[in-house]
């Protein structure tokens, strides 16, 4: 099958399309129709098809003869744990949690927010939810109580399932009393909330509405899945929004269980039985497609981690992992591999293990640049896959689809449109641009099945924010090109794009330069206000070795040439500033409109998000040492 002809047929056919990949599930009841327009004239997949997604992910296996098969191999270098988890053992907890949540008066339609670690009670509670037809939203673990009861505002759970604690390296995060301040402050009161403890000796404060959850499933009944009509909505998840609100992006069940079982055939290139990898949370939606739905699906066995790829114990774990557990795909983010990079840069960890059984490495989460692309084909000798999109699509809007073709890989480039996406890139008017110009990425309507369906009881937000801009299009809110061969490049979200004197320039392209050199481990440019030309860029690396920290004065010299080499004097770049780290969300994006605020002296707020709170101090101690080092 060749991808150009497969792509085309997505395209230009799209009902055929996707009711042929809709017979690949075992509906409960069939659809007919395939593609029609909902209460607010927006696109909607197989209206009237009847299907549960617990029922997909592990009654269907079990029916067909692999109960026995592992369907999750908990793996958790911070506790020192593992688990190996059939489909039949998986139906246990997850049919009987369903009955426990039942007896607690939760029915079809109602929400439920699971804030949990890295732990199976945290895909059980998925699963129950789904398998009941409660709407679950997963909210981050360790998300402060503020954050969180913004969500139990929003989402209006009946019901909070949460853990003991989360464990990080070297510290424990107490999630209970962070719920209950969540509670304490929220406006809706959920009535109760199913605490799971860990067994850790970590305290749990006792309230009225606890409910123990290994009492509760070990007292309930195993309960059959509910039929749902595919327009149900399986969870809310939430993305920060412009405005600072959260967005609860609304995901369907039947269009999103197609695209998942799509997915991992024809974009991660792994068949039934096989073992994938997502290094990610089930906080954020990689973990909501392939950690636990996609996978599931397609009957592949999950690996579920709990840990982070350095100092788990080191730099080798994520090798380790792979080798021990056999996995034939693995799904991480670039910034991972980065701090893999920096502490074993010769890959001399990697050398200890067998790796034969990995075929792919997909990239996801940020922009992926060439240095760090580069560094991990040459260390594991396969294809290294870009790949691009969000929180709204649900899953990959463009991909090397492996399991159709293995196209050239480009560096810089998240590679084709995956089927079912139309990518145009258009200009300020809404025209498409010639190839190679650079402009505003929109997906022409309709959308493919499980993408977004709308925001949590905010449709005019749903409307002004993703449709408004681009009439016909979904607006990604990102930047970029494609070339001649239809090969889409992504430059950053719009607000990436800097004016410098008139001229509008990419920061991610100069970012690429900055990461090219040879002793930066890790990166950051993005606009400051200038007096003189409006904007200009700044760069903050992050340099590979102490060694490197004494000639830090020729580096910033020679990354700042390699600029005006590369891009010209109209860039501007003048000013890099050595850092010993760079803030980053818990999912290892940088916040580089934090950094543009802190060295523009706006007023700004410290995301939720941030992994350690304590790198804007460091930051904000570079950035005054370095005006007054200009001033004098």
């Amino acid at each position: 099958m060749k991808y150009q002809n497969f792509y085309q047929e997505s395209i230009e056919h799209p009902e055929k399309f996707w009711s042929e990949q809709a017979k690949q599930l075992d509906w409960f009841k069939a659809p007919k129709s395939i593609l029609s327009k909902d209460a607010y004239n927006y696109d909607q997949w197989f209206e009237d098809g009847e299907l549960n997604l617990s029922y997909l992910c592990i009654d269907k296996h079990i029916k067909d003869g692999f109960g026995a098969q592992n369907a999750i191999i908990y793996d958790s270098p911070v506790t020192n744990r593992k688990q190996h988890i059939t489909f039949n053992q998986l139906h246990h907890e997850v049919s009987k949690l369903a009955g426990g949540l039942q007896s607690l008066g939760l029915k079809k339609g109602d929400t439920c927010i699971i804030y949990m670690p890295m732990i199976p009670q945290a895909l059980y509670a998925m699963l129950a939810c789904a398998r009941i037809g409660v709407i679950h939203s997963v909210v981050f673990g360790g998300f402060a109580p503020h954050e969180l009861a913004i969500r139990i505002d929003d989402c209006k759970p009946k019901v909070i399932i949460t853990a003991s604690n989360g464990v990080e390296i070297k510290r424990i995060i107490p999630y209970k009393p962070f719920v209950d301040e969540a509670i304490e402050k929220a406006k809706n009161k959920p009535e109760r909330v199913i605490v799971f403890d860990r067994q850790l000796g970590v305290e749990i404060p006792k309230k009225e509405y606890d409910v123990n959850y290994t009492e509760l499933v070990d007292k309930s009944p195993s309960v059959e899945p509910v039929p749902v009509a595919s327009t149900h909505p399986s969870y809310v998840l939430y993305t920060s929004g412009t405005t600072g609100t959260p967005k609860g992006i609304i995901r369907d069940t039947g269009g999103y269980a197609t695209a998942l079982k799509f997915s991992m055939k024809y974009i991660y290139g792994v068949n039934e039985g096989e073992t994938f990898w997502a290094a990610s949370d089930v906080g954020w939606v990689v973990g909501h497609s392939f950690i636990t739905y996609g996978p599931l699906l397609n009957r592949n066995t999950s690996i579920l981690f709990e840990g982070k790829p350095i100092r788990t114990p080191d730099a080798s774990t994520f090798w380790r992992v792979i080798s021990e557990h056999h996995v034939k795909a693995m799904f991480t983010a670039p910034t991972a591999i980065r701090a893999i990079k920096k502490e074993d840069p010769e890959g001399e960890f990697l050398k200890k293990y067998d790796l034969s059984c990995l075929k792919y490495l997909f990239l996801a989460g940020e922009r992926c640049d060439v240095a760090t692309l580069t560094w991990t084909e040459e260390q594991l000798n396969i294809p290294v896959i870009d790949h691009w999109w969000q929180t709204e699509s649900g899953w990959p809007m463009i991909a090397n689809m492996v399991g159709v073709t293995l196209q050239e890989i480009r560096p810089g480039s998240a590679g084709t449109p995956v089927c079912g996406y139309d990518i145009q890139i258009l200009d300020e008017d809404g025209e498409q641009v010639s190839s190679s110009v650079e402009g505003y990425v929109a997906i022409k309507l309709p959308l493919p099945p499980g993408t977004l369906r709308n925001l949590w009881g905010n449709p005019e937000r749903f409307k002004s924010g993703y449709l408004d801009r681009f009439p016909g299009y979904y607006f990604s809110g990102d930047g970029g090109y494609k070339d001649e061969d239809n090969y889409v490049f992504i430059t950053g979200r719009v607000d990436d794009i800097i004016n410098v004197a008139g001229h509008r320039l990419s920061t991610a392209e100069m970012e690429e330069i900055v990461a090219s050199h040879k002793e930066v481990a890790e990166c950051a440019v993005f606009g400051v206000h200038c007096e003189i030309k409006g904007q200009k860029p700044l760069g903050l690396v992050v340099l590979k070795s102490n060694e490197a920290l004494d000639k830090q004065e020729t580096i910033q010299k020679e990354i700042i040439q390699d600029v005006r080499n590369e891009i010209g004097a109209v860039a501007s770049f003048r000013e890099v500033l050595v850092v010993n780290r760079l803030p980053k969300t818990r999912s290892g994006k940088t916040l580089r409109k934090l950094l543009r605020n802190i060295a523009d002296e706006q007023q700004y707020n410290i995301p939720s998000t941030i992994d350690d709170v304590t790198i804007i101090d460091e930051i904000k101690s570079v950035y005054q040492i370095h005006k007054i080092g200009i001033h004098n």
